[in-house]
């Protein structure tokens, strides 16, 4: 009988193929679709395949546990032609990727000051908004509002977040921690196109 004995490097080459395969398995955490002709989208007035274009979506179809529809609404907007509702019966309370919402990373210059906007109305829900500096293994975030507050006509929050000196990524991400009915429209980051 002959045996064959492996290196450290085969060893760490063929656990790395494994775990590969494992993840592989594995849900994805949002949907997009890209389109660099539509910039920013932060109107939500460029969709295909019913999401909004240049965002990072958790969808229905990315979080199976939740029981929402995300619907582009052309009745009720701020500006443009429609805005994002989210209409959702069940979910997650511990936001990311978890629960409904959209996430988006953009450059950013270390100690530039940048001031996110957008609209908003909310009839039950509970939502958060956070921005913050990003690298790929951490971040830094600030809330930007956390509320239940009923929001029967278009309300507009502001922020300005300048970017700590270790990060060049900037991550704007809202999401619906609560069922509830909750619509966004004109998110704005300046300094952002």
């Amino acid at each position: 009988m002959k045996t064959t004995t492996l290196g450290t490097g085969s060893v760490v080459s063929a656990f790395a193929v494994f775990a590969v395969s494992l993840l592989c398995g594995c849900n994805k955490m949002s949907e997009s679709v890209l389109d660099e002709s539509a910039g920013m989208n932060g109107g939500f007035e460029i969709t295909r395949s019913g999401l909004p274009v240049n965002w990072l979506v958790y969808t229905p179809k990315t979080i199976p546990t939740g029981d929402y529809n995300l619907i582009i609404d052309t009745v009720e907007y701020q500006a443009g032609k429609q805005s994002l509702k989210f209409v959702v019966r069940e979910c997650s309370p511990d936001g990311g990727w978890r629960s409904p919402g959209f996430s988006k990373e953009y450059k950013a210059t270390p100690g530039m000051t940048y001031t996110v906007g957008f609209w908003v109305k909310n009839d039950g829900a509970e939502f958060l908004a956070k921005i913050g500096g990003v690298t790929a293994t951490r971040g830094q975030h600030q809330t930007i509002v956390r509320t239940r507050e009923s929001i029967i006509t278009w309300k507009h929050y502001e922020h300005e977040y300048t970017m700590p000196p270790e990060f060049d990524r900037l991550r704007f991400e809202l999401n619906v921690l609560r069922p509830g009915i909750f619509w966004i429209d004109e998110v704005t980051i300046g300094g952002i196109k």
